[in-house]
């Protein structure tokens, strides 16, 4: 009886540590959610697909707070709106690809995906002379395909840790509080440039972290540029 209970004991073990192997192997790789710091830094993202939104106004207010933020952009949105690219370059702010055509991500090869990011960034270089270093993707789907993709284009796949949500309009309160409540140093915060509610929050919200010490950066600034890894939870943690 004790042999069978021994033998049962180092078939459960087997069954776990085999479990986990498989686990280990198979782990799903992931964008850039957030960084790693003590320093109270965050970065502001703005997502731009559709032809109407509050672009001048964000520029405005950004300006105002002497804020730079990043900015993915959609090919489409591009089209019909080259000279407020033209304008956020001049201004300073950061530019990231965002697709041509704002595809899903789950049903696109890498073909397709390839082309999707050197059309964009055809346009972009166009308008400011320089090309793209970020990417992020439509709606954030994606999977180890896409991952793999935009990082053998080098370029860094970034995501958020922080969601407005103000593309479901919900109000001012509702989206102020979600942001303020959610973000930590390191943090990266996604807006949307057609958010009803967005030019509304958005000094409040600058406004409470320049109140708390904070400073609001691009995103090329706030992350790691090498020797780093990224947790399960999208951290980007420097390799020490």
């Amino acid at each position: 009886m004790t042999a069978l209970i021994v033998v049962t004991l180092l078939v459960i073990l087997t069954m776990r540590l085999s479990s986990k192997e498989v686990f280990l192997s198979k782990k799903r790789k992931l964008p850039i959610y957030s960084v790693d710091t003590k320093e109270k830094k965050i970065a502001i993202t703005f997502d731009a697909s559709w032809p109407q939104d509050n672009t001048d106004e964000i520029i405005e207010i950004l300006d105002k707070y002497d804020v730079k933020a990043t900015f993915f952009l959609v090919g489409t949105w591009i089209d019909h709106n080259p000279e407020k690219l033209k304008t956020l370059h001049e201004k300073g702010h950061e530019i990231g690809n965002h697709t041509n055509s704002h595809p899903d991500m789950n049903s696109i090869s890498r073909a397709e995906l390839i082309k999707e990011i050197e059309e964009v960034d055809s346009k972009i270089k166009k308008i400011t002379g320089k090309g793209t270093t970020l990417f992020r993707c439509p709606s954030g789907v994606y999977n180890d395909l896409v991952i793999e993709t935009v990082e053998r284009s080098n370029r860094y796949c970034i995501q958020w840790d922080v969601d407005s949500i103000d593309w479901k309009a919900e109000g001012e309160e509702i989206e102020y509080n979600r942001v303020v409540k959610k973000t930590k140093p390191g943090s990266i915060i996604l807006f949307h440039n057609d958010g009803r509610y967005t030019t509304k929050t958005l000094p409040r919200i600058i406004e409470y972290f320049k109140k708390e010490g904070y400073s609001m950066v691009t995103v090329s600034d706030l992350i790691y540029k090498s020797d780093f890894m990224i947790d399960y939870t999208g951290k980007q943690i420097y390799n020490k």
